[in-house]
C-alpha cells in the first residue's frame, strides 16, 4: 500500500523501533509515526507472506501475532491484525508471522520443516488459493501458545480463535478439522525463559534512548505523563487501539504527523473495583484496557452478555481494540455503547492540571462523531455501577443484528438492564440503543412506558412503540430506515419472550411493505 509522501511528516523526529523478531532483537532506524506493521513487516523485514486483503482488518489475512511481557512476568500472547496496527506500538514486543515458525530458533520444531500448525492445514487440505492461509496460520498458533500444545482444541474455541479470519474459497470445514487435530501432533515448544530475557534486552534499549523534544511517535507509560502530553501537543491524533482510526491511513490515505498512544499507559490498563466513600461499589475499566480484557470483566459480573460480545468484530480486533477507543470514537453503530448505556456507565475525563469530571455516557456524545471531550482532555477510565447487597438481580439482555453473524458491523443494536419486584413490575430500567440516531442513545421514552408496569406484554408492545416514536433512523447500505424502527421493536420483544414472556401474537413479517404499521396496529389491539 502506497500512501504517497508528504514533506511535514520529516519536520518531527521519526523514533527508531527495536522489537524480536527471529531470536533477536532488531532496530529499524526512523519510523514514521504512521506506518503500520503490516508495511513495517513487509517493507523493512522482506516479510512478503504477511498479506493485506481488505486493509480494513475485515478480512484477517494480515494477522500476525505479537508477545510481550505481562505485569506477572509473563508472556502475553495476541493475535493482531498488521494492517490497522500502528509499527510502533509494538516496539518492544516480539512479532511473528507465518514465514517466521520455520525460521525462528526459539521455536523447536524437531528438525520437521514446517511448524505443526502449518503441518495440520497442509494435512486438513484446508488451503486452496492460499492468500488468507497465513493469517489462520497466526490465529491458530496464538490460540496453541495460549493455552498449551498438548491441550484439546474444540470446535467453539477454534470457531472463536478463527472469527477474525475470512476464507473465501476453501470452506471452513477442513480449517476447523486442523484446528481440533493440533493436540495430536508433536510439539513445537518455545524457548520461553530466553523470549522473555529479549524482551527485556528491547525494553532496556528503548528506556536508554534520550527522549526527543519533538517525538513524532508518543507513548507515556503513566497516566500523569499522558495528561501532559495531551496537554503539550492536542494536535497529536489520538490512538489507543486504533482498529479504527487507522482507517484513515488505510482507507483515506492520510498521513499523520504526530501520533500520542495511550496503549502502553499500564495505569490506563488496569481493570479493578472502586469503593466510593457512600459505599458505592463501581466496576473501573481503564480505557486502554483491550476489549477482549473489558469484555471478560463485564462477562464475570453479567455472563449473559456473552452471546453479545463474542458478535463483537473478530477476535483480533478484540485483542487489538480498546474499550476507550470504542466509545471516544462516537459511532453510532459501536457495539459496547448501548450496553454501557443500559448498564448506566460513566466516562471520567482528565486533563493536566485540573480535577477529572465525569458524565453519563449518553451525555458523552453531542452529535455525529461530537464528544464533550475537550482538546486538552483524555478519557481516561469508565465506571460501571455493580449491584448493591440486598437490591433485586439486575437482568441483562443485549441483541445485534447485523448481515454476518461474526465480524460485521450492526444495523441496529439494543440492550436493556432491568430489575423486578416479588411482583413481577418494573422497579428500575435503562434501555440503550444502537443504529438508529446520530449517536449511541438511551431510550428514555421507552424506559418511562415500562418503569413501575407488570412485566407483561400490553406493557412490553406500549414501550415498543415509544421506542419506535421517539427514534429517526436513516436508510444505508446496511439498512432501511423502516427495517431499523421495526427491528428496535422486535429486539424489546424478543427480550420479553426470552425473560418469562409468552407468544401470544402472530410475529412480525418482514416481507410487509409498511410492518412497523403492523407493529403499530397490533399494539393499538392490544391497548383496548
Amino acid at each position: 500500500m502506497n500512501r504517497g509522501s508528504d514533506s511535514n511528516v520529516g519536520q518531527l523526529a521519526a523514533a527508531p523501533i527495536r522489537l524480536v523478531h527471529r531470536g533477536r532483537v532488531v532496530t529499524l532506524p526512523e519510523v514514521p509515526p504512521d506506518l503500520t506493521l503490516l508495511e513495517l513487516l513487509r517493507q523493512r523485514l522482506g516479510l512478503s507472506g504477511v498479506k493485506e486483503g481488505c486493509a480494513a482488518g475485515d478480512c484477517g489475512a494480515c494477522t500476525v501475532a505479537v508477545a510481550e511481557r505481562d505485569p506477572a512476568g509473563g508472556l502475553r500472547w495476541r493475535a493482531l491484525n498488521s494492517c490497522i496496527r500502528l509499527a510502533h506500538s509494538v516496539a518492544g514486543c516480539a512479532v511473528w508471522s507465518a514465514q517466521d515458525l520455520g525460521a525462528d530458533p526459539l521455536i523447536e520444531r524437531g528438525g520437521q520443516a514446517l511448524h505443526p500448525v502449518q503441518q495440520a492445514l497442509l494435512d486438513a487440505h484446508a488451503s486452496q488459493c492460499g492468500f488468507c492461509t497465513p493469517g489462520i496460520v497466526m490465529s491458530l498458533f496464538v490460540l496453541q501458545q495460549r493455552q498449551g500444545a498438548s491441550a484439546p482444541v474444540t470446535r467453539p474455541q477454534a470457531q472463536q480463535a478463527l472469527s477474525g479470519n475470512l476464507c473465501r474459497c476453501t470452506g471452513y470445514r477442513p480449517i476447523l478439522q486442523a484446528a481440533e487435530a493440533l493436540p495430536t501432533y508433536p510439539a513445537a515448544p518455545l524457548d520461553r525463559p530466553r523470549l522473555l530475557a529479549l524482551l527485556a534486552q528491547a525494553e532496556q534499549a528503548m528506556q536508554a534512548e534520550p527522549p526527543a523534544a519533538e517525538p513524532a511517535y508518543v507513548a507515556p507509560r503513566t497516566e500523569a505523563a499522558a495528561l501532559q502530553a495531551r496537554q503539550r501537543w492536542p494536535q497529536a491524533v489520538l490512538v489507543a487501539g486504533g482498529t479504527d482510526a487507522c482507517l484513515q491511513l488505510t482507507q483515506q490515505r492520510r498521513r499523520w504527523h504526530q501520533v500520542l498512544d495511550l496503549s502502553r499507559c499500564t495505569e490506563l490498563q488496569r481493570i479493578e473495583h472502586q469503593r466510593d466513600p457512600d459505599g458505592a461499589v463501581w466496576l473501573r475499566l481503564g480505557a486502554a484496557a483491550t476489549l477482549h480484557d473489558a469484555f471478560a470483566a463485564l462477562q464475570a459480573h453479567w455472563p449473559a452478555l456473552r452471546s453479545y460480545w463474542e458478535r463483537f468484530a473478530g477476535a483480533p480486533i478484540r485483542d487489538g481494540g480498546t474499550l476507550g477507543g470504542n466509545v471516544a470514537n462516537a459511532s453510532p453503530i459501536g457495539d459496547s455503547m448501548p450496553v454501557l448505556i443500559a448498564l448506566g456507565a460513566r466516562v471520567v475525563l482528565a486533563a493536566h492540571g485540573r480535577a477529572p469530571r465525569q458524565l453519563a455516557l449518553e451525555d458523552f456524545y453531542l452529535g455525529y462523531r461530537r464528544t464533550a471531550l475537550a482538546a486538552d482532555e483524555l478519557l481516561t477510565h469508565l465506571l460501571i455501577p455493580l449491584p448493591a447487597a440486598g437490591m433485586p438481580p439486575l437482568q441483562v439482555a443485549a441483541h445485534k443484528l447485523s448481515k454476518r453473524l461474526e465480524d460485521d458491523i450492526a444495523a441496529v443494536s439494543l440492550a436493556l438492564a432491568w430489575r423486578l419486584d416479588e411482583r413481577q413490575r418494573v422497579i428500575d430500567i435503562r434501555i440503550g440503543a444502537g443504529g438508529v440516531a446520530p449517536t449511541p442513545v438511551r431510550a428514555r421514552a421507552a424506559e418511562a412506558a415500562l418503569l413501575g408496569q407488570p412485566w407483561r406484554a400490553a406493557s412490553v408492545r406500549a414501550a415498543m412503540q415509544a421506542l419506535q416514536d421517539s427514534v429517526q433512523p436513516l436508510s444505508d447500505g446496511r439498512a432501511s430506515a423502516a427495517y431499523r424502527r421495526a427491528m428496535l421493536g422486535n429486539l424489546l420483544w424478543r427480550t420479553w419472550l426470552e425473560h418469562g414472556g409468552a407468544a401470544t401474537e402472530v410475529p412480525l413479517r418482514l416481507d410487509e411493505p409498511s410492518a412497523w404499521q403492523r407493529l403499530q396496529a397490533l399494539t393499538e389491539r392490544s391497548r383496548a
